[in-house]
């Protein structure tokens, strides 16, 4: 489903590459997680397999679409969910979900069944008509996620989605995911959250100065580090225990 050649990143002015000659492979259905310290490049990753970043150098495809000949065709393909709240907060749900969708084509009694849907799902319905401001922070990346999923993309992108939320919006999120995945929808994460990407993913890898260090699923990257006995062990003692500051 994704196919990643030599992709490289540096930006205007950096000393180094944020990416490094990356390869990489993504298996149609999969829930591939990548994981990293702060800085070591996951969302200039995400950025550039969402058509946001050009990349320095190398290629990559999505669904067999190459980004250099048919970027418009694989933006159709896929969805985004960003770290920041991508949503307008002087809107209510409702009027969110019909502009973000509208982007994407759809309208009418589809849109409006898939919006009604996914509140009912994410126990959102009753504040469909309230404005986002309002809102709590799970509620926000609640609805955040909607936003990215309305037109039932191929491949989901997913950057740090349950950063800062309770309990309750983290489990029903997760959840939702997992209902996508088994529907078809290959996902592609990035979070700070070790035990729940060790539960989620089908697969992982950790990435360090923008090269991934290891890669596999997540039982057999533990089995496979000395003494380890968790994800979170396996990530210390392949990135160290140095604080990872950047500005």
């Amino acid at each position: 489903m994704i196919q990643i050649t030599n992709l490289s990143k540096k930006y205007k002015g950096a000393d180094t590459f944020s990416v490094n000659n990356l390869n990489l492979t993504v298996e149609e259905g999969e829930v591939f997680g990548l994981l990293g310290p702060n800085g070591a490049g996951k969302t200039t990753l995400i950025s550039m397999l969402s058509s946001l970043l050009k990349p320095t150098s190398g290629n990559f495809s999505i669904n067999g679409l190459d980004y250099k000949s048919s970027k418009n065709k694989l933006k159709q393909r896929i969805g985004i969910v960003p770290q920041e709240y991508a949503l307008y907060p002087t809107l209510t749900a409702i009027e969110n979900l019909t502009y973000f969708g509208s982007m994407y084509g759809l309208s009418g009694k589809t849109l409006k069944n898939d919006i009604e849907q996914n509140l009912e799902t994410l126990g959102l319905s009753d504040f469909a008509h309230k404005k986002i401001k309002t809102y709590s922070g799970g509620m926000k990346r609640r609805i955040n996620l909607i936003a990215g999923i309305l037109h039932n993309p191929k491949v989901l992108f997913l950057d740090e989605p349950t950063v800062g939320v309770d309990v309750q919006s983290k489990n029903a999120i997760i959840e939702h995911l997992e209902t996508l995945n088994k529907n078809g929808t290959t996902i592609f994460y990035t979070s700070h959250h070790l035990n729940e990407a060790e539960n989620f993913c089908t697969r992982i890898a950790i990435i360090d100065s923008g090269q991934i260090v290891c890669m596999g699923p997540p039982k057999k990257l533990i089995a496979e580090q000395s003494g380890a006995t968790n994800l979170e062990e396996v990530f210390l003692a392949q990135t160290g225990k140095a604080l990872r500051d950047y500005a």
